[in-house]
């Protein structure tokens, strides 16, 4: 594609690729490992090992914070796995780790979410893409509204509502403990990818996007954007580079402000 950079310097003979796919395979499936990891230790821990007490709200509020944070690295590690970018050249360890952790995260399906993702890359903020609210291109809410009902449909529904009724009738789980450090994550990671990974990106205003991919980017430092979403902020670098996973967008951003400058 035009105007594309690779997400990291590769030679051009075929031993030089290689090289960069096993590198970036490697770096990827360990940030992505420890991602999840991260993840399912705590949300274990916050529904089998945790003691939910007024003193120990405090705690429980950060956990949830952090858990939601977690949510969002398995969604964008799982959007990694939809571009091929986790693990290059293994596009069924690629489909099988996507898959997988979109179950995980709302009993998504791994081909639906995939399709409608390319879909989205094809004709971002246009009534072609399944991401976009061409009745709200500016409203948060209502366009949130149009997003949930797209993608968590009976399917999700289902899946959360067997988890629940496995934690509380069958683990014998607190449903304190499931509404405040299960049901809040989820909720809160999925405005949060909507917010920093849709809204703000493709959001109609009075701001003209660049070109035709119909992003932007934000401002933010590298750990800001870290924090935020995973540096799916910068948004605009990776609709113009999507083969580049999230850990390298801040360098891919660095090289495409730099070579437009040259320029």
């Amino acid at each position: 594609m035009r105007g594309m950079i690779p997400a990291m310097p590769l030679s051009t003979t075929p031993t030089g690729r290689a090289d960069g796919s096993l590198r970036q395979s490697v770096i990827g499936l360990a940030l992505g490992g420890a991602v999840f990891a991260g993840w399912i230790a705590l949300h274990l821990y916050a529904m089998f090992g945790f003691d939910l007490e007024w003193r120990s709200v405090p705690l429980a509020l950060a956990m949830a914070a952090v858990q939601c944070w977690l949510s969002v690295g398995v969604f964008i590690v799982s959007h990694d796995a939809m571009h091929g970018s986790l693990a290059p050249r293994a596009g069924r360890l690629n489909g099988a780790i996507g898959g997988a952790l979109l179950f995980l995260y709302a009993g998504f399906g791994w081909r639906r979410m995939r399709q409608a993702h390319f879909a989205h890359h094809k004709a971002p903020g246009t009534h072609e893409d399944p991401d976009f609210s061409t009745d709200h291109p500016s409203r948060f809410w209502p366009w949130y509204a149009t997003f949930l009902k797209r993608y968590f449909g009976w399917r999700s529904g289902l899946f959360v509502c067997t988890v629940v009724a496995a934690y509380w009738l069958v683990l014998q789980v607190p449903p304190e403990n499931i509404m405040l450090l299960y049901g809040l994550p989820a909720i809160a990671s999925s405005l949060q990818l909507f917010y920093f990974g849709t809204y703000r990106p493709h959001r109609h205003d009075q701001d003209a996007f660049a070109d035709r991919h119909n992003a932007r980017s934000e401002d933010f430092g590298s750990l800001v954007s870290l924090a935020t979403c995973f540096h799916f902020g910068y948004h605009h670098e990776h609709h113009r580079a999507p083969h580049v996973p999230w850990w390298n967008l801040p360098a891919t951003r660095r090289e495409m402000s730099r070579t437009s400058i040259d320029r």
